[in-house]
């Protein structure tokens, strides 16, 4: 689970340095330890809200994996993920909806405001407005956390993506240099066949084929009137 967040994350920051770029460059640098220590709270905040939304969807997951859905929804956001996976770029599109048009406003005036004020503290509060942008990447990611069906896993995961993103941005906002179109191009070409990866393991997570790990049986208990599909690893 670590490990794919953070290769997601780390993927997306690739997307990230075109996107986020301008934001991350615009982070007070008074002072060498202060320079550093306002990159990492920033890229922190970051993390947090990642982690936050992550414990949304993974509450989600909670619910529905209670009410008898675990194994077919595991299939099903397999199945998304992919989907979602080989059209990330058109995921974009779906900032332009209203509602989120006005978040995207309300989270810009949060910025302006943080990165007005500076300090170690502003600068986290920056990182965590941040977070909040509407963002392909993030929603893939999300998707995936919703899968592990359980409020601290979808923390977990969503924090080590954002971990996964801190190399590259703080390598940029170190050095003050974008990296060139095609790099950044050749990088993400990457993310659809980690994002079918991750949707192929979920795939075979619900069908309960009796795989230590990688599909465990899912036994079914009665409680009552309620039956609860629990994950059994061998």
């Amino acid at each position: 689970m670590i490990w794919t967040a953070l290769a997601l994350g780390f993927l997306s920051s690739f997307h990230c340095v075109g996107m986020c770029g301008p934001i991350a460059l615009a982070i007070g640098n008074s002072g060498s330890n202060q320079f550093l220590w306002n990159k990492f709270f920033y890229n922190l905040g970051r993390s947090f809200t990642y982690a936050f939304l992550g414990l949304i969807v993974g509450s989600l997951g909670f619910s529905l994996s209670l009410a008898g859905f675990q194994q077919g929804f595991s299939i099903l956001i397999g199945l998304f993920l992919i989907f979602l996976s080989l059209l990330f770029r058109q995921s974009e599109n779906i900032s332009s909806l209203g509602i989120l048009n006005d978040l995207v406003k309300w989270v810009k005036a949060q910025l302006s405001f943080f990165l007005k004020r500076g300090g170690a503290l502003a600068f986290f509060g920056t990182g965590l407005a941040n977070g909040l942008l509407p963002c392909g990447m993030v929603y893939l990611a999300l998707v995936a956390a919703l899968g592990f069906q359980s409020p601290i896993y979808g923390a977990i995961y969503m924090f080590f993506f954002g971990l996964g993103t801190m190399p590259l941005l703080m390598a940029l906002m170190l050095s003050g240099k974008f990296l060139s179109t095609s790099k950044r191009i050749q990088f993400q070409r990457v993310i659809p066949y980690l994002g079918v990866i991750i949707g192929i393991v979920f795939i075979f997570r619900g069908l309960g084929l009796g795989i230590h790990l990688l599909s465990p049986d899912l036994q079914v208990f009665n409680y009552g009137s309620q039956q609860v599909e629990i994950t059994m690893c061998r």
